[in-house]
């Protein structure tokens, strides 16, 4: 149909009232507060302009993001006009409507008898919604002010007694539309809009014997619905990825995660992955309620006998942070003193490969790891540390740090410090000692940043090291049960 016919022919289309009936509800859950949430609506229309409301959307609605079309394209629809109503009806709203008029207010006594006062409103004392407080500035508050027998209250007097709430009063966030049709149909309609309000992240329990590098892992998604409403019996997909979105009240920025499922030991169905455009998305098995308020848990992960080697890392220099915050290459160049204290703590990591082979094999989400270790006398689960991990495609290596180690020492000191006449030469000095204080042999790794400036060189090293990037050496050390071992080197520094 020509467009231009068919809007002449809209105005003079009667008004038609019709009724969104039962509708069935698949959410698209993002880690940081929002979600797609997808309504099937049947609908009843006749041709001309019908009145269609729906009454279970979110407090947290994008309005602007509302999508509502026949999916099959059969039923020419045009959207003529949309509202959103957030505000629902409460005592607070109430109030503010009949600011200026009087009402009975209900008083019990001690006695829990009952009597009615007569009281004019003078102010309602009610707050808008804390998004048009921040787009419009403060609206109303304070407290309630109401006039009896021609004195004033800063309080109610007592339970106030409103008429019968109007036709158009909501008692739910309402979404509500005048459609045209340009047929008489029964459809299926699709209502898809962004809402903030809905999140998700992973976390993840990792237990292993008291000795031993092998670990059983068991993952869990934790979906958080704040958004207002409660979803019943829902589809739930949870979408990974850098996906750009702009949150009305901040900055441009980017969301997304990424998200995986393993099953093991189970025969039902299991949490399925696809690659969707640049991202994973990532569907429950089953539907699902997700009530308002509420916080759901759904096992995602569970790999036994993942092979994860424990190492300790020594990185001796004790840098004050706060500082040196902001400071270019050359105060740190030229500051005798930058670097010179001793940090004696020894990191504990724990590192695994993220591949078939090790019992895993897909995708890692970012989240938090918590780690414990089996007590070998009574079989208890001991918490030995936590951390989080960034998000891990197959393939890669996940490294953790979990805790400083109690039996493993070190000490770091400069041993010299020589800075040429022409001040173009730095030779430093260094020794690092470590004592291995558990009953058995282990291998350190100490880190060594050479960080005065970008052309090095190490002129003498006591043991043999590696460069791990142009700015960083290490050292690897094995230590006997109660040995102590000193790692020496001097490095030179040149900026003509």
């Amino acid at each position: 149909m020509n467009s231009s016919r068919y809007h002449s022919l809209l105005l003079g289309m009667p008004l038609v009232f019709a009724t969104a009936l039962t509708a069935q509800t698949s959410l698209t859950v993002y880690n940081q507060n929002f979600a797609v949430v997808r309504e099937t609506l049947p609908l009843e229309l006749n041709q001309g302009v019908n009145a269609i409301t729906f009454d279970r959307a979110t407090l947290h609605v994008e309005p602007d993001s509302v999508v509502l079309r026949d999916p099959s394209g059969k039923v020419g629809l045009r959207i003529l006009e949309q509202s959103y109503r957030a505000e629902t009806a409460s005592q607070g709203l109430l109030l503010s409507l009949f600011e200026g008029k009087e009402l009975d207010f209900l008083v019990r006594d001690r006695e829990n008898k009952e009597t009615t006062v007569r009281g004019k409103v003078v102010r309602s004392g009610y707050q808008a919604n804390s998004q048009a407080a921040q787009r419009y500035g403060q609206q109303g508050g304070g407290a309630p002010i109401i006039e009896v027998d021609g004195k004033l209250r800063f309080s109610l007097p007592g339970e106030p007694i409103f008429p019968a709430l109007a036709d158009d009063a909501v008692l739910r966030p309402t979404l509500s539309w005048q459609l045209a049709s340009d047929r008489k149909a029964k459809l299926n309609a699709e209502l898809g809009y962004i809402t903030s309000g809905l999140s998700w992240q992973s976390a993840y329990n990792l237990v292993s014997a008291e000795k031993g590098d092998t670990l059983d892992i068991v993952g869990w998604v934790t979906i958080d619905n704040q958004s207002g409403s409660t979803f019943a019996d829902a589809k739930i997909k949870l979408m990974a990825g850098d996906v750009s979105k702009i949150d009305p009240q901040n900055p441009p920025g980017f969301l997304g995660d990424s998200f995986v499922m393993k099953a093991a030991r189970f025969q039902e169905a299991a949490v399925t992955e696809k690659t969707f455009d640049e991202f994973h998305l990532y569907s429950l098995p089953r539907p699902i309620t997700l009530r308002n308020g509420e916080t759901k848990q759904v096992e995602f992960i569970r790999a036994v006998g993942v092979k994860a080697k424990t190492f300790y890392v020594y990185n001796g220099a004790a840098i004050d942070s706060n500082r040196y915050r902001g400071r270019p290459d050359e105060a740190m160049r030229n500051d005798r003193d930058y670097g010179t204290l001793s940090n004696s703590k020894v990191g504990v990591f724990r590192e695994f490969k993220n591949t078939q082979e090790n019992g895993l094999g897909l995708p890692l989400p970012k989240g938090r790891t918590r780690f414990y270790r089996q007590d070998a006398a009574d079989g208890a689960i001991e918490f030995t540390g936590e951390n989080t991990i960034d998000h891990t495609p197959e393939g890669e290596t996940v490294r953790i740090y979990t805790g400083d180690a109690f039996d493993l020492v070190g000490e770091r000191k400069r041993t010299d410090y020589v800075l040429a006449r022409a001040n173009d030469q730095l030779e430093e000095s260094f020794e690092i000692t470590l004592r291995n204080r558990k009953k058995e042999p282990v291998e350190v790794r100490v880190t060594e940043r050479l960080y005065r400036w970008f052309n090095w060189t190490v002129v003498i090293h006591s043991d043999a090291f590696t460069k791990t990037d142009d700015r960083n050496i290490e050292f690897r050390v094995t230590l006997a049960p109660n040995e102590e071992k000193v790692v020496s080197y001097r490095v030179r520094y040149d900026w003509k």
